[in-house]
């Protein structure tokens, strides 16, 4: 099958696994929005697909979820998060084509991904708010950014990497390079 082909296939793939797997979560909205399940299948399709899918379905998804069930709500929910996720799966895709194939690659870029994600959520929040001159304080930005979401961070930086690492034993991740201890 042509290269392209799979890659828009598994990027399909990704953008549906980030519609349905809110609505697993959702059920109880405290934890569900903290385990920030549509993170994972953009994390996903940068690794799997390259930074150029993984910036497109990390743009697309909170966008269009917002239109189909009103969660996140548009604005300026869904519009910070097609920012952030957009910055997931594109540094994460980058990262992960440029680092040596070593296990510890698959966290370094996990982690630079999140931590470049939750940067651009801030400035885009930041932005946002201030149009209608609603002030983001760091205090705000930190709580947003790390505190509140410690569940979600703890959830990707333990399931990413095994379901990435499996994917590129199983030779489908981009770069097929197997990895090596």
């Amino acid at each position: 099958m042509n290269r392209n082909l799979k890659k828009l296939i598994y990027a399909a793939l990704c953008l549906a696994l980030c519609m349905v797997l809110p609505l697993l979560t959702g059920q109880i909205p405290e934890i569900g929005k903290r385990l920030s399940p549509m993170h994972i299948p953009v994390f996903l399709c940068g690794f799997l697909c390259g930074w150029p899918w993984g910036l497109a379905v990390g743009a697309i998804a909170p966008i269009l979820r917002s239109f189909l069930f009103g969660m996140p709500a548009l604005y300026p929910d869904a519009i910070v998060m097609s920012f952030e996720l957009a910055t997931y799966g594109a540094v994460a895709g980058i990262l992960y084509r440029v680092l040596p194939r070593k296990p510890w690659s698959v966290y370094v870029a996990l982690i630079a991904a999140m931590l470049a994600g939750r940067l651009v959520w801030g400035l885009a929040k930041w932005a946002l708010l201030g149009l209608n001159g609603t002030p983001f304080t760091l205090q705000m930005f930190l709580a947003g950014a790390f505190v509140n979401a410690v569940p979600g961070i703890i959830l990707h930086i333990v399931l990413v990497p095994v379901i990435v690492l499996a994917l590129n034993k199983a030779g489908l991740c981009e770069n097929n390079a197997e990895v090596t201890t």
